[in-house]
This record gives structure tokens, C-alpha cells and sequence, in this order.
């Protein structure tokens, strides 16, 4: 047979490229394990990870377990104030930060779409491996597919922690309780208000910045000093009204908050109302709401104030009985002109793609 011969074997070897991802970095061979030592282990060494196990072994702890999961599709994967890998840390710890749980692990999968510049990964997982480390946690384990050209939005991340909860806390809706005060831990609206500016190349007055940030330790402080925290939740996709609604179904309960006392910077607010949304229902990524008995509340601010994430806490309003039917479940704003408008579910989604 000649050497030019067609009907000759050809080699099937991918080359190898230094610039972008291909389909054969997932597919087990030379390239992926490139991937894996060069990218993944260089930043997130561990001895758990290092093992290379199929999976991590990890000493027991005590007290309860706390896990969650939640995965990342934010576009544009870098936006002001954070990014998709900060955002997969943060959003996954202040999950568990939400049950009263010290984040230990975390778990973290990858889809790669062929054609993802290398560079653009590098940035990511760097800026998860540091914020991993700031913020006290191990990535353990993980994970890596890569789909066609067209497939996969450039990265998509899964996140999952593993925490522990003290067997003395008890923190969710089942303690919610009639004459609960509710705390906003700080200004709403940033985050969704910044990643979509960013998208849609929009410009407004003022500094618009993901508010992005890890809430463990301020949750650890007041537990610390026995603030009697009821329940929490994070504000993510939908915001504090959303939050508010799901609560008081799941309690069930009437809330009453007052306009006049949440915090909304004049950025977000300027920028809600040239495009017609409700900062009430933008996603936040470093905000909670905290449901705690009257007698807590000013220690509870002092505390909230002395930290960075928590500085602009206020007192928004009130957990009341029912008027008429004892298992009502309804949230009510009370606006700055003394009227009172019912703060109901959205029927749709405001801003896609936030987190």
C-alpha cells in the first residue's frame, strides 16, 4: 500500500491545543488529565482532592448535617463585583449558612463547552480557588464534561457543600412565630441590577456592583453571642419578596413590611425605574432576611453593623396574626403614603440568567 494511500489508517489523536477546549479534554485521554493536573489540582489542592479518589474520604463531625447543591449559569460569566466562580462559592455556603451551618466542603462539576478559551477557564477556577480559601472551605471532589460547539453557553458550574449545624441550633420556617420582628441584613438589588447592565452593555449613574459575599461568619457571630434567630433565608432569584411569600406559606403567617425602612441604593433604584422592575424582586447574592422575637432585635443590628457584609441591617417590619382566616398566608407592603399593597409571587421570571 503507498504512503499517500486514502484507504491508509489514519490516526486518531486529537491535536493538542493550548488556546481552547475540546471535546477530547472530556474524554478521558491525555487531554483530560491535562486538564485535571493542570488547572483543576494546581488550584484547588488538597489532600482530599489530591487522592484522586472516586470519592472523597472525609473525617466524621459533630453535630448534624447540613448539605445543599445549586449549579451556575450566570451570563456574562464576569460582571462587576464577581464572576461565575465567586458566585458558585458564595451562593453554595450561604446556603448552608442559612440552617445555622459552618460550611466544611464542597463539591464542584464542570460542563465545558468546546471552543471555552482556556485563559477564560484558568480566571474562573482561580477565582474559585480563592474564594473557596478565603472564605475557610475545601473543594473535595469534582467533576468535568465537555459538550459540543453551541451546547453548553461556554461553562455551566454545580456546586454542592456539605456543612455542619450545632445540635443546640434550630433555625427554619417552622419556627416562625407571630410577633417576630424581620431584619433585610442589608441594600437590595445590586446583584441582578449589576449582572444585567453588564449583559446589556446599559450604563447608569452610580456604582453598580454585584453584592456577591459569603455570610457564614456574620450567621456564626450572632449564634455566638444567642441572638434567638427563628429562621433565615438568602435573597436570591426573586428577591426579598419572593423570599417573603414562600415563608409565609410555608409558616403559614402574614407579613407586614414597611417601604419607608428596606434599603435600596440610589443606583438600583434609578436603574429599576428606567427599566420598569421592582427592586423588591431582583436577585441579591450576599443579603438575607432574619425572623427573630422583638426582644433581640437591637442586639441583633448592633452585631449585623459591625460587619462589612451586614453594615446597612435594618428592622423592616413584622410577622402579625391573621385578621381573618387563622392559616392565611399573605406578605403586605406598607408604602411610604400609608397604603398597603398585597406583595404577591411573580408569574414569571424578572431577569433570567443571574445566578
Amino acid at each position: 500500500m503507498s504512503q499517500n494511500s486514502s484507504l491508509e489508517p489514519q490516526c486518531p489523536l486529537p491535536l493538542a491545543s493550548d488556546d481552547t477546549i475540546r471535546l477530547a479534554h472530556g474524554g478521558g485521554g491525555r487531554l483530560m488529565q491535562q486538564l485535571i493536573h493542570e488547572i483543576f489540582l494546581e488550584a484547588f489542592s488538597n489532600s482530599y482532592l489530591n487522592a484522586l479518589q472516586d470519592s472523597a474520604v472525609l473525617p466524621t463531625q459533630d453535630g448534624r448535617l447540613a448539605m445543599t447543591t445549586d449549579s451556575y449559569v450566570v451570563q456574562p460569566l464576569f460582571f462587576p463585583g464577581g464572576d461565575i466562580g465567586s458566585l458558585a462559592i458564595h451562593g453554595t455556603i450561604n446556603d448552608l449558612a442559612m440552617m445555622g451551618a459552618s460550611p466544611h466542603y464542597l463539591s464542584a462539576g464542570f460542563i465545558l463547552e468546546e471552543g471555552l478559551p482556556i485563559i477564560t477557564l484558568k480566571q474562573i477556577v482561580s477565582s474559585m480557588a480563592k474564594t473557596a480559601q478565603d472564605c475557610g472551605v475545601h473543594i473535595v471532589c469534582g467533576d468535568t464534561k465537555v459538550v459540543d460547539r453551541g451546547k453548553g453557553d461556554q461553562i455551566f458550574i454545580n456546586t454542592t457543600g456539605l456543612g455542619v449545624i450545632p445540635q443546640s441550633v434550630d433555625i427554619g420556617p417552622h419556627r416562625l412565630t407571630p410577633g417576630d420582628r424581620i431584619i433585610v441584613s442589608g441594600d437590595l438589588g445590586a446583584h441582578g441590577m449589576a449582572v444585567l447592565s453588564q449583559r446589556e452593555g446599559l450604563e447608569f449613574s452610580g456604582n453598580l456592583r454585584s453584592d456577591s459575599a459569603p455570610l457564614p461568619d456574620v450567621i456564626a457571630d450572632l449564634l455566638k453571642h444567642n441572638i434567638a434567630i427563628h429562621c433565615l433565608r438568602d435573597l436570591t432569584r426573586g428577591g426579598l419578596a419572593s423570599a417573603l411569600n414562600e415563608l409565609a406559606t410555608a409558616g403559614p403567617s402574614t407579613m407586614t413590611i414597611k417601604e419607608s425602612c428596606i434599603p435600596i441604593s440610589d443606583p438600583v433604584r434609578g436603574a429599576c425605574e428606567i427599566l420598569g422592575l421592582d427592586p423588591l424582586y431582583v436577585a441579591n447574592e450576599g443579603r438575607f432576611v432574619m425572623f427573630l422575637p422583638s426582644e433581640d432585635v437591637d442586639r441583633a443590628l448592633s452585631l449585623l453593623h459591625q460587619h462589612a457584609v451586614s453594615k446597612n441591617a435594618t428592622d423592616i417590619g413584622e410577622i402579625r396574626l391573621p385578621e381573618s382566616t387563622p392559616h392565611q398566608s399573605l406578605v403586605t407592603l406598607e408604602t411610604r403614603y400609608g397604603t398597603h399593597r398585597i406583595l404577591d409571587l411573580l408569574s414569571g421570571e424578572q431577569l433570567p440568567r443571574i445566578c
